[in-house]
C-alpha cells in the first residue's frame, strides 16, 4: 500500500488525477489548486463544467485555505468540523480566492470537507494541497464503492486507482450551507442527504431542504434532479399496487430486506432480487450495500429494475435522495 501511496502522490504532484478511496464512495482526485490537473477529473467523467466539485483539506486547520468563513458563522463551524470532521459532512462556505474557478464553477462558495478515510488523509496530507474529488464513475452513473467498480466506470481513462477495499459508508457525503440567526440557532440548508442524518445536525442548528438545482444552476455538488443512475431503467414503486409489468419483459426486484413473503417479493416473478440488508432491514447496511446493489442489478441484462422504498428516517432520507435521483432518468419508462 505505501508504494501505490507514493505513486499516487507523485501523480497528483505532476498534475495528473488518481482514483481513491474515502470512506464515502471511491473519489476521483486532482490538486485542487492546479485548473489543468481539475480539467482532467472533468474530461474523464464527462462532468458537465456547471457542476462543482468537492474540495478535500488534510486538516481542519487548512479550512482558511480554501475558504473564507464570516465572523458570524465561524462559531458553528467550528462546532460542526469539531463533531464531524474527520467525516462524510459538507460545509458550503465562501471561497478562498486562491480556490480555482473550474473547482466552484465560478461560484463564490466552495464545498469542503476532511474525510476520514486513512489512505485517502495519508495522500491529502503528503500532496501538501486540497485535493478536489468527486466521485470516481461516469458522471450521473452508479457511484463506486470499490476498487473493481471504478475499474469497470474509468479503468481505461485514468493511470491509477488505489484499492484499499470497500467504502465503510457507501452513500456520498451529507452537504450543507448554514445561515446565521441572531440570537437563534442557525438554519442549515440541506443540499444533499448523507450519512450525517438530520437528527444529528439538529443538536446544532435547524434543517430545512435547499431548493433543488434549475437547469444549469447549480449550487453544490451532486444536486441534479438526475443523478446515480444505472444504464437499465430503473422505477422508484413507492406503491406495490402501481405495478403493471409489460409481458416479456425482464424485471429485477431492489429490495429492503429480501424477505421472502414480503410485498414486494411476493409481487411478481422476478428474475432476480438483490436485498439492501438481507432479512434484518438495518439502514446503515442499506446505505453501504446501495450502490453495490444497483450495479449488480445494472448488469443482470434486465429491462427494467424495480426499487423498493425504505423508511425515510435517518439514512433513510439518504438512500431515498438516490433512488429518486436514479428513478427520474426513466420517468417515462412504463412499468
Amino acid at each position: 500500500m505505501q508504494d501505490a501511496l507514493r505513486e499516487a502522490c507523485a501523480l497528483l504532484q505532476q498534475g495528473d488525477i488518481v482514483a481513491l478511496p474515502t470512506e464515502t464512495v471511491y473519489g476521483l482526485a486532482a490538486d485542487a489548486f492546479n485548473p489543468t490537473a481539475v480539467a482532467k477529473v472533468f474530461a474523464a467523467k464527462e462532468r458537465p463544467s456547471f457542476d462543482p466539485l468537492i474540495v478535500h483539506i488534510a486538516a481542519r486547520g487548512d479550512l482558511k485555505t480554501v475558504a473564507k468563513v464570516p465572523d458570524e458563522i465561524a462559531e458553528i463551524v467550528d462546532k460542526l468540523t469539531h463533531a464531524f470532521w474527520p467525516g462524510p459532512l459538507t460545509l458550503i462556505l465562501p471561497r478562498h480566492p486562491d480556490v480555482p474557478d473550474i473547482v466552484t464553477s465560478g461560484l463564490p462558495t466552495v464545498a469542503v470537507r476532511q474525510s476520514a478515510h486513512p489512505v485517502f488523509r495519508a495522500v491529502n496530507k503528503a500532496l501538501g494541497h486540497p485535493i478536489a474529488a468527486p466521485s470516481a464513475n461516469r458522471f450521473g452513473s452508479i457511484s463506486p464503492t470499490s476498487a473493481s467498480a471504478v475499474t469497470k466506470e474509468l479503468g481505461d481513462r485514468i493511470p491509477l486507482i488505489v484499492d484499499a477495499g470497500a467504502c465503510s459508508q457507501g452513500v456520498e457525503s451529507t452537504i450543507i450551507s448554514i445561515e446565521p440567526r441572531a440570537g437563534k440557532k442557525p438554519v442549515f440548508r440541506l443540499h444533499r442527504a448523507g450519512p450525517i442524518t438530520k437528527e444529528q445536525l439538529q443538536e446544532f442548528g435547524k434543517v430545512e431542504k435547499a431548493r433543488e438545482a434549475v437547469g444549469q444552476v447549480v449550487l453544490a455538488p451532486g444536486q441534479l434532479a438526475s443523478h446515480y443512475a444505472p444504464r437499465t431503467p430503473l422505477i422508484l414503486l413507492e406503491n406495490p399496487q402501481d405495478f403493471h409489468p409489460e409481458d416479456g419483459k425482464r424485471y429485477g426486484l431492489l429490495s429492503y430486506t429480501g424477505d421472502d413473503d414480503g410485498p414486494y417479493v411476493t409481487l411478481h416473478d422476478w428474475e432476480c432480487i438483490e436485498a439492501l440488508s438481507p432479512g434484518s432491514g438495518k439502514l446503515a447496511e442499506a446505505a453501504i450495500r446501495l450502490f453495490f446493489v444497483m450495479r449488480t442489478l445494472d448488469e443482470a441484462g434486465l429491462d427494467a429494475i424495480i426499487a423498493e422504498p425504505v423508511s425515510e428516517t435517518g439514512l433513510g432520507v439518504a438512500i431515498m435522495d438516490r433512488l429518486r435521483r436514479a428513478a427520474v432518468a426513466n420517468k417515462s419508462h412504463p412499468a
